[in-house]
C-alpha cells in the first residue's frame, strides 16, 4: 500500500489527478489546493463548476482548517453516523473558489477507508472527490464499471486490489447552517 500511496502523492503533489477508491464509490480526485487540477476535473466529467466537488479528510481535525465556524452538530453526526457521511459547511476558507458551492460552502467527508486516509495523511491536504463518471451518466458502483473514457483520462489509477472496502454507495449528505439548521440533501 506504501508504494501504491507514494506513486498517487507524487501524481497529486504535480498537479495531477487520480482515480481512486473511497469509502463509498470509485472517485476522480486531485489536490483540493489546486485549483488548475480541480478545473482538470470539471473538464473530465464535462460538467460545469457551479457543481461543486467535496473534499475528503483523514480526520475531523482537519475540518478547522477549512471552515471558519463549524456548527457544534457536526462533530456528533461525524461519531454517531453509521455509514459515510458528507457534510456541507457554511463559509469555507483556506480552499480555491472552483470548489466552492456558490454560497461560499464546502462538502467535507472524513473518510473511512485506510487506503484514502494514508493517501490524504500523506498528501497533508484533503483530496477531491467526485463520482468516477461523465456528469449526467450512470454513476459506476465497482471498478469494473467505470468507462475507459475516465480510466484514459486520469494521470493515474490507483490498483482496483485497493477496492475492497468501498460501500458502492454515494455518501448521505447533509447540509448545515451556521447556526446549526440541519437540512438532508441525501440520505
Amino acid at each position: 500500500m506504501k508504494e501504491e500511496i507514494q506513486k498517487a502523492v507524487e501524481v497529486l503533489r504535480k498537479g495531477g489527478i487520480i482515480l481512486y477508491p473511497t469509502d463509498t464509490i470509485w472517485g476522480i480526485g486531485c489536490d483540493a489546493a489546486n485549483t488548475i487540477a480541480i478545473e482538470k476535473i470539471y473538464t473530465l466529467k464535462k460538467r460545469t463548476d457551479s457543481k461543486s466537488m467535496l473534499a475528503l479528510v483523514d480526520n475531523a481535525d482537519r475540518i478547522s482548517h477549512y471552515v471558519k465556524k463549524i456548527p457544534h452538530i457536526a462533530r456528533d453526526l461525524i461519531e454517531l453516523s453509521n455509514k459515510p457521511l458528507t457534510i456541507i459547511y457554511p463559509d469555507a476558507v483556506n480552499l480555491p473558489d472552483n470548489l466552492l458551492a456558490e454560497d461560499g460552502s464546502i462538502g467535507i467527508r472524513v473518510v473511512q477507508h485506510e487506503f484514502c486516509q494514508q493517501l490524504i495523511f500523506t498528501l497533508n491536504r484533503p483530496l477531491v472527490s467526485t463520482s468516477a463518471n461523465v456528469s449526467g451518466e450512470k454513476i459506476p458502483s465497482t471498478f469494473a464499471e467505470i468507462s475507459d473514457e475516465i480510466i484514459n483520462s486520469v494521470d493515474y489509477v490507483i490498483d482496483p486490489r485497493f477496492e475492497e472496502k468501498v460501500t458502492h454507495k454515494p455518501s448521505s449528505i447533509i447540509k448545515l447552517g451556521i447556526s446549526g439548521e440541519v437540512k438532508i440533501i441525501r440520505k
